[in-house]
């Protein structure tokens, strides 16, 4: 049998105090309580100030990309002028019919207002009453928040109206007495001269002493102010079926731009794009079509009414009235304008809300 070997391990020999030391040396030391607190202090103000400054990037960006995206739907549509210029017809057309109509309608009831004050009340008086009792009347009749203006014609007057009107002098003169009576012609002072407050004026009158009987033709003023009524609902009716054409046209547009820029918009929401970030310039671009239409559906009608403005004088000067054709002023053509844009960004966003959620990158 073979001898067996000692083990070959040898003892490890002790650390020397360097090497020790050397090993201490690596190990990294603990920190104090107080540079603990020093360092959360530390980062509490910086992270402070990295919030402060991301929300000012954050505002920053936003508005650079409302500005960018407003210009460049613009300049998109500059790029296709006869597309657009086609689109901007339609829209001003369509917002041009309700808006002519509406300013037709206070034409109308501009005239009608000065037929209405042409309107007035006879109040034939009792036969035994005096000029100075009449004349009483009147006074009082004058002092009336509804009343405008109160004349009185005397018996003696009226047939002498009569007489130079009917041409029956002679049959006139050889009456005994005379027969008419005295007279009060009230004028009404009633806003929009509604047939309901005119009954209630007509009623006050015809209560006061020496009275006779009141006259007033209501059949006209009502028929007057029942198709103002009518024209009036026909007008709103109108103007609400032709804004909704104008949504579907726009969103009908904007559905278009958004199937031509799909590729784009996959590729921005595969790099993180938010869904406000992709819809921003097609709402612009509803914007300004809706701008763009009521800017020339604003000249459509200055034309329009300045083109009729002479022969409507000339045929009111023929039957002796001062009444003028009057077209949008200024307000209300920044009102057109207005609504038209705000009707495009709405139609934009219907068509956007609906569209851009289907495109989804897979």
């Amino acid at each position: 049998m073979k001898p067996q070997r000692p083990n070959d391990r040898r003892p490890a020999r002790p650390e020397s105090g360097a090497a020790r030391a050397g090993a201490t040396a690596k190990r990294p030391a603990r920190p104090t309580r107080e540079q603990l607190r020093a360092e959360r202090d530390t980062g509490r103000n910086q992270g402070a100030v990295q919030s402060q400054t991301s929300l000012r990037d954050r505002l920053d960006a936003w508005s650079a990309h409302h500005s960018n995206s407003a210009i460049e739907s613009l300049l998109r549509l500059f790029d296709t002028p006869l597309q657009s210029l086609m689109t901007w017809l339609v829209i001003a057309i369509a917002l041009a019919l309700p808006a002519t109509l509406m300013v037709v309608f206070g034409n109308v009831q501009q005239l009608s207002q000065s037929w209405q004050d042409s309107s007035q009340i006879s109040v034939y008086l009792n036969k035994g009453l005096s000029d100075g009792q009449a004349e009483g009347l009147r006074q009082r009749w004058a002092l009336r928040a509804d009343v405008a203006q109160v004349i009185y014609l005397s018996p003696a007057q009226a047939l002498a109206e009569y007489k130079a009107g009917s041409g029956l002098g002679e049959l006139v003169d050889r009456l005994d007495e005379n027969p008419l009576p005295g007279v009060l012609l009230v004028k009404p002072k009633i806003g929009g001269n509604a047939p309901d407050t005119l009954a209630v004026l007509e009623q006050a009158l015809a209560a006061e002493n020496g009275v006779a009987e009141v006259r007033l033709d209501m059949l006209w003023v009502k028929r007057l102010h029942q198709f103002t009524s009518v024209a009036e609902r026909f007008v709103v009716a109108l103007a609400v079926m032709l804004a909704l054409g104008v949504l579907l046209v726009i969103g009908n547009t904007i559905r278009m731009a958004i199937e031509n820029r799909r590729d784009e918009i996959l590729v921005v929401k595969l790099v993180g794009g938010t869904d406000a970030y992709v819809r921003r310039p097609f709402l612009y671009t509803g914007l300004w079509y809706g701008v763009g239409g009521g800017i020339l559906a604003a000249l459509l009608l200055a034309f329009g009414f300045w083109w009729f403005s002479d022969p409507v004088a000339q045929l009111a000067d023929l039957y002796q009235s001062k009444f003028r054709l009057k077209g949008l002023g200024f307000i209300e053509s920044l009102q057109l304008i207005l609504v038209a844009g705000v009707i495009g960004l709405v139609g934009a966003w219907i068509a956007v809300a609906r569209y851009l959620y289907i495109i989804k990158p897979r």
